[in-house]
């Protein structure tokens, strides 16, 4: 059964381009945010990320026009889902909440729709007790801003149905994403786990005073950061020479932190609400012109090291 029409809930960060990638790809998308706002300037900032191509100078992509009109916007849950053939929801980041969510789907959908989670933590198995029909739901973990970045992480729950998952797997590919199916349920999956690792370590050798942030986002972005744009991790061990990085790492895993605490400096920050960009300030300062002049970097950036290293994919 081939998937047809899709459901997106929750319009914020992730919600809009992820229906901006379906919506690409010939995809009839009915989507749904209990925020006027958020279902007001969907297509606003659907027609902006398509828009910036052509400003940036880069390759265009579909024809803007028919894709907004492939996307329906409705204010009510029960409408956007009807008929639906897939399902994914990227309300916030709250177990109860999704949890909920996914239980009221169940009496609003069919028997063959696929329910998939954008969580970026929650296993399925947390999220599916009491459902009729777990074997239908998995997580589809996508990055931001997902109507660039390639990766989906694909992670069944327990009772996931293989069918579940290969239906979804082909869905993805077909809509120009690196599907990444898990083959095993953690907290956080696979990328966040290694990003939280990167993300304790960073903080600590500021904290020791080794280095400031902006100096780290330097020097990693210049080596790290382009080794492995090009290439995974275990690939570059083994080009460095595994008995090489085996020295270097004996080494070192005696004096890289292993707290189990969030880094005092995180909390010190969150508390003094220094969010990052969407406060205006966080571990770097942002007036409205900085805002706009970053994320036009980074998206510029994003875009030209897919099309040069994933081209065959990007939307």
């Amino acid at each position: 059964m081939a998937f047809e029409r899709i459901a997106v809930l929750g319009l914020g960060t992730m919600g809009h381009g992820i229906a901006q990638i379906f919506a690409s790809n010939g995809h009839p998308v009915r989507c749904y945010d209990s925020a006027a706002r958020a279902r007001d300037t969907l297509k606003e900032r659907i027609r902006n990320n398509m828009d910036q191509k052509a400003r940036l100078g880069l390759s265009p992509g579909p024809d803007p026009e028919a894709v907004l009109g492939r996307i329906e916007v409705v204010s009510e849950l029960e409408p956007s889902v009807q008929e639906a053939d897939f399902v994914v929801e990227a309300v916030r980041e709250d177990l109860p909440t999704k949890k909920d969510l996914f239980k009221r789907l169940e009496d609003l959908v069919s028997g063959e729709t696929i329910l998939a989670s954008n969580t970026s933590t929650f296993p399925m198995t947390e999220m599916s007790p009491g459902l009729r029909r777990p074997q239908r739901t998995l997580v589809t973990h996508w990055f931001n801003p997902p109507h660039i970045i390639p990766l989906v992480e694909v992670v069944p729950g327990h009772e996931t149905s293989e069918e579940t998952v290969g239906r979804t797997m082909d869905l993805l590919q077909r809509n120009g994403k690196l599907a990444i199916r898990l083959h095993k349920e953690v907290l956080g999956f696979l990328v966040n786990r290694i990003q939280a690792a990167v993300f304790r370590e960073i903080w600590d050798l500021v904290e020791q005073g080794v280095a400031t942030p902006e100096q780290v986002d330097q020097a990693v972005s210049a080596s790290i950061g382009l080794r492995l744009a090009a290439a995974g991790p275990f690939e570059i061990a083994d080009f460095a020479g595994l008995d090489i990085t085996g020295h270097v790492f004996g080494h070192l895993l005696k004096e890289i932190s292993s707290s189990r605490s969030l880094p005092p400096a995180v909390d010190r920050l969150v508390k003094e609400g220094r969010y990052g960009v969407k406060s205006g300030r966080g571990i770097y300062d942002y007036t409205p012109e900085r805002i706009e002049e970053r994320q036009s970097r980074r998206d510029r950036l994003f875009h030209q090291l897919v099309d040069l290293l994933h081209s065959d994919r990007s939307a």
